[in-house]
């Protein structure tokens, strides 16, 4: 309970937690305000840095599931997919098999008006499996050749359809098990978002006056690393620029050289670009909201894919796997369209658009924008990926 709850010495902020917008801020503010507003009089309330931590577990938590849910959801529909292909499959089949036992049941009907004994085919008929055809071979002996293949046949189609049902029945336990993990990610992430909400109703004027200072000035620290960088790599392009003149490398027009140690970012890298951005700059004023894919919102990965689909790049659905989908580079050799990724659990991506800066679908009750990609500090960028 909050009245047991114990004060602690702030400590530095952990590297690789995201220090989100205002209203991110606003939310654990409010949490951590709640949880002590039963606490003793002389007990000290949560300092900023704790709120601004504690915040930033709940959205990453979210985009974790977030993340979850993609990749569930985009296995179940495979798989669903994989069931409903097979399902059509065993009815072909069934039916193929029904037809090769109606020809089989032509023998045994004609062997018993003629007087027969028991009649050959009609003991396949009754036949449970495949095997126990095979092991009547006294059986086959005394057939023709025409009731031979029509046994060959019946036995044909059992057996395939059969093995089609097994592959069916499996396939239909693992879209259950995608399922569940499906409906799991749901509720996580839907918990996270309520809890979110909730929080959010109790925050006063001032905890907002409050955190949007501190907000501001965390925006104008990265708006200046990103000048920073944009300068930097000014620098370098035109030392760059310099050195193929003077024979000392070939530029390739993007800004890296075979003598950099960066894979070069060709024409038809930049072609491919330039179209990737300018859908994504179509798509900013868009919400958020988590495991959408357009035309009308975006999650941080489903704007990224959409982005590079427009210029003919088919990359995965989810940041786990659009991380592994390309060339990984140095920050300070960023080229616009390249991917940044957040966060040792690569939770988030935007999409470079040079100078520093990048555009993304940052986090739920956002829309799609421009940002510093130091948004988050230095610490918070995991990698730049080259997709194309």
């Amino acid at each position: 309970m909050a009245s047991h709850r114990k004060s602690r010495t702030p400590g530095p902020r952990v590297a690789g937690i995201r220090t989100p917008a205002l209203a991110t801020a606003a939310l654990t503010s409010v949490a951590l305000l709640s949880q002590t507003a039963d606490a003793s009089p002389g007990e000290d309330r949560p300092s900023l840095e704790e709120v601004e931590k504690k915040v930033g577990d709940l959205y990453r938590q979210a985009e974790s599931a977030t993340e979850k849910y993609n990749a569930a959801k985009e296995k179940t529909t495979k798989q669903r997919k994989r069931v409903d292909t097979l399902l059509d499959d065993v009815a072909k089949r069934t039916q193929k098999l029904n037809e090769a036992r109606s020809e089989l049941g032509s023998y045994a009907a004609a062997q018993y008006r003629t007087g027969a004994g028991m009649p050959d085919t009609a003991t396949f008929l009754l036949a449970e499996t495949p095997q126990d055809i095979f092991d009547q071979r006294q059986v086959l002996d005394r057939m023709t050749g025409r009731q031979k293949a029509a046994v060959d046949d019946y036995v044909t189609q059992q057996t395939e359809t059969m093995k089609k049902r097994q592959e069916a029945t499996e396939s239909l336990r693992t879209l259950t098990e995608t399922q569940g993990d499906l409906k799991t990610a749901k509720a996580t992430v839907q918990k996270k978002l309520a809890d979110a909400r909730g929080l959010l109703s109790k925050l006063t004027a001032e905890e907002k006056a409050r955190l949007a200072a501190i907000e501001k000035r965390k925006q104008e620290e990265a708006a200046r690393k990103a000048a920073e960088l944009a300068r930097q790599q000014a620098e370098q392009e035109q030392a760059r620029e310099e050195a193929a003149q003077q024979g000392g490398g070939t530029s390739d027009g993007s800004g890296s050289t075979g003598s950099t140690g960066t894979p070069p970012a060709d024409s038809s890298y930049g072609t491919k670009a330039e179209k990737a951005l300018a859908f994504a700059r179509a798509q900013i004023g868009k919400p958020y909201v988590w495991g959408a894919t357009g035309p009308g919102s975006y999650d941080c990965s489903g704007l990224t894919q959409a982005a590079w689909k427009a210029a003919g790049v088919s990359l995965p659905r989810t940041t786990y796997d659009q991380v592994n989908a390309g060339t990984t580079v140095p920050v300070s050799q960023a080229r616009p369209g390249d991917l940044v990724f957040f966060y040792d659990d690569v939770t988030h991506v935007g999409i470079y658009i040079g100078n520093g800066m990048m555009i993304h679908a940052p986090k739920p009750g956002t829309y799609v924008r421009e940002e510093s990609i130091y948004y988050d500090g230095d610490s918070a960028i995991h990698s730049i990926v080259r997709p194309a």
